[in-house]
């Protein structure tokens, strides 16, 4: 009878443990494979500036709704094809759908009102958002100077990356502010997906494709209809697959495992990745401005490693 009755007690604590994120009670080496899923991640969405130039000609709302939509078919071989698995509770599906379809969709608003090049660099505040956010959302994180340091130095270095050799456009445009958004949006999302009722890897899936039906119907109601080649239909699996699908598993995966703090550090990697996939596919050499990027974010991310835990 007593071991009854402290069972739900302890079954309390051991979630609360959960999500009450505290590295002292995190192994190294579980925190380490947390870094390595959130660089898969971040590699995957190196790869969406090519594929999304390669695909420019579809409209934006199409080709994010087909790409979601193919990345949610990655939850069924990870649910061992039972959907059953994809239910969770709809607070849950609420936030994932305010994570994957609602940063999409702020960002399109963006990219349409404010010049592109500053609106994608306010965009990359998400990952300084998950790193100083932290504390708010995640009971027993604290910042240290470290932490804050890094962040500041890889956002800087990730604005090199994006502005270096570039002609910026002056004035303020009112779509700053849904780049903003955006930014806190995703930020957001990342950390509070820590604090949901556990729910299996699987369930992205649905996340996925909701939001990805919810952005074809964006496409109905404002976008031009579109034909697409055979070329197209492959260049859109390989989007699901990867930066549209594949990347949030991991992504996902990574929180689940892994310090946020460091995490949001390392993302700076994201633009660099990107704007490095866009100069191989066009045969150009980095510029200096974009090797001074690459050595600030790359010392940030070692810079966070090192910052003490809690």
């Amino acid at each position: 009878m007593v071991e009854a009755s402290n069972r739900p007690a302890s079954r309390l604590r051991v979630e609360r443990a959960d999500h009450e994120v505290n590295d002292r009670d995190q192994p190294e080496g579980t925190n380490r494979y947390a870094l390595l899923l959130a660089l898969g991640a971040i590699v995957l969405w190196g790869t969406l500036a090519p594929l999304g130039v390669s695909l420019q000609h579809l409209p934006p709302f199409l080709l994010t709704g087909l790409g979601l939509v193919v990345g949610s078919v990655i939850g069924l071989p990870l649910s061992g094809w039972k959907l059953s698995t994809w239910k969770v509770p709809a607070p849950t599906l609420a936030l994932g759908v305010y994570g994957l379809f609602g940063f999409h969709f702020l960002l399109f608003i963006a990219l349409r009102h404010a010049p592109p090049v500053q609106a994608n660099l306010v965009n990359y505040l998400w990952p300084l958002g998950i790193v100083l956010m932290a504390p708010l959302f995640l009971p027993g994180l604290k910042l240290r100077t470290l932490h804050v340091v890094a962040a500041l130095v890889g956002f800087a270095g990730a604005a090199l990356a994006i502005l270096g050799g570039r002609d910026v456009q002056g004035g303020f445009a009112w779509g700053y502010i849904p780049a903003l958004c955006s930014a806190f949006v995703w930020a957001s999302y990342s950390l509070l997906s820590r604090r949901a009722p556990p729910f299996p890897n699987a369930a992205i899936g649905l996340f996925g494709l909701v939001s990805g039906l919810l952005s074809l119907l964006c496409h109905a109601l404002l976008e031009s209809p579109a034909d697409l080649s055979l070329k197209d239909w492959g260049l859109v699996v390989a989007l699901g697959l990867g930066p549209l699908g594949g990347a949030f598993y991991l992504w996902d995966a990574a929180l689940k495992r892994g310090d946020p703090r460091q995490i949001g550090i390392l993302s700076f990697l994201t633009p660099l990745l990107s704007t490095l996939a866009l100069l191989w596919v066009r045969a150009e050499m980095p510029s200096p401005s974009i090797v001074a990027a690459a050595v600030m974010i790359v010392g940030a991310a070692v810079m966070g490693s090192r910052a003490r835990a809690n």
